[in-house]
């Protein structure tokens, strides 16, 4: 009886313990912000409302689902100055600032939405505004949880901010797409905490353990 309450004890944590494993690997999707450095794009080391750009500078933005900063998907897209603000005349007091906003790919997109395509735009702001504020300038209606990160830039997506999604695309049931910036807040902490499936193992391991010493007191 011993051994069959073993085999049961296995047969039900592994399945558990896979799950756990997949969740693990689970992604985010959101808004990433990149510097442009001579030919190549690098990811961005403060966030647009501290970065303050100079005149002539290339920032991009890309929508997608990666892990962190290692392997999140890079702008797509024309990104030189010269194209980008070509017909951008230069002002006194004021500087410009080449965007390139990537709204990735279908696969990216959550449930039931359509990426807009990719744009290109020049802005052209005061000569001590932040990148956020030229972004404001060309790509309203821009949207912010309450912890200041970026959750939509042009009105997309319309709903979600940084949602942890499952290695498939699917968006994770413990943290799904936020509707509100207040439900983003409140699942500000990213899974951090045991996962359903560890704590469904627990219960299992409790429950087959308390069902051993039962048999084993009965025999006796």
């Amino acid at each position: 009886m011993t051994r069959r309450l073993t085999l049961l004890f296995l047969a039900a944590l592994l399945p558990l313990l896979a799950g756990a494993g997949q969740a693990q690997a689970a992604g985010y999707r959101y808004w990433s912000f990149w510097e442009r450095d001579g030919s190549a794009w690098t990811y961005a080391t403060v966030g647009p409302s501290m970065s303050r750009p100079a005149d002539g500078d290339v920032v991009g933005f890309r929508f997608s689902v990666s892990e962190d900063s290692g392997d999140a998907a890079k702008p797509r897209g024309a990104a030189g100055f010269d194209t980008i603000c070509a017909k951008t005349p230069a002002e006194d007091g004021t500087k410009r600032v080449a965007l390139v906003i990537d709204f990735g790919t279908p696969a990216d997109a959550p449930s039931g939405a359509q990426p807009p395509a990719g744009r290109t735009v020049c802005a052209q702001v005061a000569q001590d505004a932040t990148t956020a504020e030229a972004l404001a300038s060309v790509a309203e209606p821009l949207r912010y949880d309450s912890n200041a990160l970026l959750c939509a830039i042009a009105g997309y997506p319309a709903k979600g901010c940084g949602e942890q999604v499952a290695a498939g695309g699917k968006e994770s049931a413990a943290t799904g797409a936020a509707d509100t910036e207040e439900e983003a807040s409140a699942q500000d902490d990213g899974g951090s905490g045991p996962s359903v499936g560890l704590i469904a193992g627990a219960a299992v391991v409790v429950v087959l353990g308390a069902a051993a010493v039962w048999q084993v007191r009965r025999r006796a």
